[in-house]
């Protein structure tokens, strides 16, 4: 009995302990912040399938739709990175600004080719433009947010929190996201879909931008942190760089080969989402079902959020590298009873228990990424991993869709499986902490 009220103590302690982290990361920044960057990052997880559809109903040709759907993700794949070494030399105010205004104007540009009837190389041109100019709000979020822990001397799990909460937000835009474009494509139009993005990334992406915590990220403030927190590459630096004479400049800081395993782990975490989207395209259509295709990826969605959002209560003493390998392991095992799901009820609850593990993996990598990197490369490092995971899944959708088609659905899951596979045998031989 006194070891079962111990037990139940222990989890209302880890609950209440939870909650105040979250009340934590919300003191950091304020309660506007999350209300503006969360439609500021809608647009993002609009409009590559409101570019698929829009183009499919103007111009009637797949063909036509899918090249501007994969010119858009190469564009935000290849320019992410870009961006966030901008918003790391220059500061985010000024970065963010300027790409949510030529975000909407990109996007604005698209839906008025699409309408005009434009031959499919210029769709596709302005489906590279609309992808390269995406202000990257989650990524620069994950970075202001670690930014103000750090300054503010807060504990890891403070900065865990803040990740787990920005993972969740970004989990939300991403299911509520292709859900109002297809509201919108069969109440109306997807142009109108497009339009409202256009909208809320000028207007929230600029509240964003604007924001006062934007000054947390100006170059020259990261040294502020208490040094014992700073990134073990910072921590590993020469000591004459430390000691050196205020008039030597210091070198730039280099980001450890380290951080190249858990940019492949993402990569292959977003190979096995698309993989597992065209199998659950593949075998709701087999089934007669594909409407159906678009709620079981939002049940996933919700899973996966739930998920992330409990991940505040895990026990500092568990490492984050730990977690890093029982995510893994979790996708791979979780993944496989896709091979044998035939029906549409095992496919929801096989689907929804995976989620599980997918927010968990995408939060410990990305606190992994913020221990490693130097403070100084902290958004290009987000960008970098947000565009690993964003073309992988692009790649593992065009690969993976035509599987299904020759093969069935089982060999898109079986793709699936194996990309979880190969992501837990990098972190189980990865050391990015040491």
């Amino acid at each position: 009995m006194r070891t079962t009220r111990k037990r139940a103590q222990s989890g209302e302690q880890g609950t209440a302990d939870g909650l105040g982290t979250y009340r934590e990361v919300i003191g950091l920044t304020g309660p506007l912040l999350p209300v503006v960057s969360f439609p500021a990052r809608l647009p993002t997880a609009t409009i590559q399938f409101g570019s698929v559809l829009l183009v499919a109903r103007t111009s009637g040709s797949l063909a036509a739709a899918g090249l501007t759907g994969g010119a858009l993700a190469v564009g935000q794949v290849v320019c992410g990175p870009l961006v966030g070494r901008l918003a790391d030399r220059h500061g985010q105010r000024a970065v963010v600004l300027v790409f949510s205004l030529a975000n909407a104007l990109a996007i604005a540009g698209l839906v008025a080719g699409a309408l005009m009837g434009l031959a499919t190389p210029f769709l596709a041109l302005l489906g590279a433009c609309a992808g390269a100019t995406v202000p990257q709000i989650g990524p620069m979020a994950r970075a202001r947010l670690v930014a103000l822990a750090r300054r503010a001397g807060a504990r890891d799990a403070t900065v865990g929190a803040a990740l787990s909460f920005e993972s969740t937000l970004d989990e939300i835009s991403f299911v509520l996201g292709p859900a109002l474009v297809g509201l919108a494509a069969v109440t109306a139009h997807p142009a109108y879909a497009l339009g409202g993005a256009a909208v809320l990334v000028a207007t929230c992406g600029t509240g964003f931008a604007l924001h006062r915590t934007a000054a947390a990220t100006r170059p020259g403030t990261e040294g502020q942190a208490p040094a014992e927190r700073r990134a073990p590459a910072e921590r590993r630096a020469p000591a004459k760089r430390r000691s050196g004479s205020a008039s030597t400049a210091p070198a730039p800081a280099r980001t450890p080969l380290a951080v190249n395993s858990l940019r492949a782990a993402l990569a292959l975490q977003g190979a096995m989402f698309g993989a597992c989207q065209a199998g659950i395209t593949a075998l709701t259509e087999r089934l007669g079902q594909p409407d159906q295709a678009g709620l079981v990826y939002a049940a996933m969605g919700v899973m996966s959020a739930i998920a992330g959002l409990c991940m505040a209560a895990v026990p500092a003493r568990v490492g984050l590298t730990t977690r890093w390998r029982a995510a893994t392991a979790a996708a791979c095992a979780l993944s496989l009873p896709l091979l044998w799901t035939d029906t549409l009820p095992a496919l929801y609850a096989t689907v929804t228990v995976l989620g599980v593990a997918y927010a968990p993996h995408l939060i410990t990598v990305f606190g992994l990424t913020e221990r490693v990197v130097p403070p100084t490369r902290l958004a290009e490092a987000m960008a970098l991993a947000t565009s690993a995971l964003v073309g992988g899944q692009a790649l593992a959708v065009a690969v993976t869709g035509r599987l299904a088609e020759s093969h069935g659905p089982a060999a898109a899951f079986g793709a699936a499986s194996l990309a979880a596979a190969l992501a837990c045998l990098i972190a189980l031989t990865a050391r990015p902490e040491s």
